[in-house]
């Protein structure tokens, strides 16, 4: 058998950790077994584990708290301008109930015309939905959103007919950062009829993609009516 041994072990071990952070297993804020836990479940030396966990830590999926632990990232406030909103829990603390309708949901090979898939082996699958908000019965949102297979493989086994995808990746997929895009449109016939608005009304459109290091995970574009969203963020100074 020719190379390190030591070496191999520990790029063994970060696969195994990175891949529990990918499929959702472990999520934001999870607590990582400890050095010494992983040592005895490897069969290692320290400097091994500690190795796979540094990899882990440079590439922004686990962040190291000094006496508590190791525990995978949440995204810093800096690399998104914009927090991602969970849209349920923005209508229900107006008070207003909230549902999701899925209209689209397939798994289709990349286009390559879109930039974030168009970098994909062609044997790759990503998974295409779209559907509506809605807050108190009344359409709030429109959502159209892929999403790459081989970063969040668990997501083609969710129905996504009562949890809506935003809601459901902040829970289960760790993110280090996002992208947005934010302009004004209007609301063509079909966009109309989706939203229960007329034609030609001012909205505010927002597309994020969103990665985990150099992986990029999804790409969303969400339209709003233009009396019905506000945009918020607060800055501070930069180094």
């Amino acid at each position: 058998m020719s190379g390190n041994p030591e070496q191999t072990l520990h790029r063994r071990i970060r696969a195994d950790l990175e891949g529990r952070i990918r499929t959702g297993e472990w999520t934001p804020g999870y607590r990582i077994p400890t050095e010494a836990e992983l040592m005895a479940g490897y069969s290692c030396s320290r400097m091994t584990v500690s190795k796979a966990i540094t990899a882990l830590v440079q590439a922004g999926l686990v962040e190291r708290r000094k006496k508590a632990g190791s525990f995978v990232a949440r995204p810093r406030v800096q690399t998104a301008v914009l927090e991602i909103p969970d849209l349920p829990g923005l209508i229900k603390a107006r008070g207003e109930a909230y549902r999701f309708e899925l209209l689209i949901r397939r798994i289709r090979p990349p286009d390559p015309s879109a930039p974030q898939e168009g970098a994909l082996p062609k044997s790759s699958r990503v998974l295409e939905l779209s559907g509506t908000h809605y807050a108190a019965d009344a359409p709030f949102a429109l959502e159209w959103r892929t999403l790459n297979l081989a970063a969040v493989p668990d997501a083609q086994d969710v129905a996504f007919d009562e949890t809506p995808p935003g809601t459901w990746l902040l829970q289960h997929v760790a993110w280090t950062q996002a992208r947005h895009r934010i302009m004004a449109v209007s609301a063509d016939a079909k966009m109309a009829r989706r939203l229960n608005i007329r034609e030609k009304t001012a909205c505010l459109q927002v597309e994020r993609l969103t990665f985990r290091a150099d992986e990029w995970i999804t790409f969303v574009r969400v339209l709003f009516p233009g009396d019905r969203y506000d945009l918020v963020a607060s800055f501070g100074p930069s180094r």
